[in-house]
């Protein structure tokens, strides 16, 4: 998995959520040196959330792969609700209680909803090496659920094109990988 590229609310601390903000200049540069990356790991299928910022990534990594693009809501950007948009400062002084954000989408769903779509990938795709192109706290959730707590929410700040890998074996999953920016030593951040 490979979490997007840099938009101007991430540079300024914005909550997205599911908010369709675009990619910035960083971000369109950042997608296009991890295709590196993505060559290395040979994927055979391309996945990406329908959220531009998401999707553009997908397709500048794809500019070099020429995989066929799936699209699937999945693995869209968790609902931050009445918080998209604030700054992270602006949410905790309006919202110091994160559970009680209205409109928000529970960490519980989000979960549950990231971990259905990699079921239905491992059940589409059984012998493929798939790469899925989201977003951060989608797949921090991800990382919560697989690693047993360990790493994920709360605990793994992952960064524009960082590269996540996780398998699945015999119906257990496993974390490769998590958060490697190898490929953006050549970008200045």
């Amino acid at each position: 998995m490979i979490r997007h590229g840099e938009t101007n609310w991430n540079k300024e601390k914005r909550i997205q959520g599911k908010t369709d903000i675009p990619l910035n200049e960083t971000g369109k540069l950042q997608a296009g040196v991890c295709c590196t990356a993505a060559k290395l790991f040979e994927p055979t299928v391309l996945i990406t959330s329908p959220l531009a910022r998401a999707k553009v990534t997908a397709e500048i990594i794809n500019q070099e792969l020429q995989l066929p693009l799936h699209e699937m809501k999945a693995f869209v950007e968790r609902a931050y609700g009445d918080a998209e948009g604030m700054t992270i400062e602006d949410r905790n002084r309006y919202f110091p209680n994160r559970d009680h954000i209205p409109n928000v989408e529970s960490f519980e769903h989000l979960k549950a909803r990231g971990m259905k779509g990699l079921e239905e990938v491992c059940e589409s795709y059984p012998d493929e090496r798939v790469l899925i192109v989201s977003h951060g706290a989608l797949i921090n959730s991800l990382l919560a659920v697989i690693s047993e707590g360990k790493l994920g929410t709360g605990i793994t700040f992952l960064k524009n094109t960082s590269v996540t890998k996780f398998s699945c074996e015999n119906g257990k999953w496993r974390v490769i990988d998590y958060n490697n920016t190898d490929h953006l030593a050549t970008v200045n951040e």
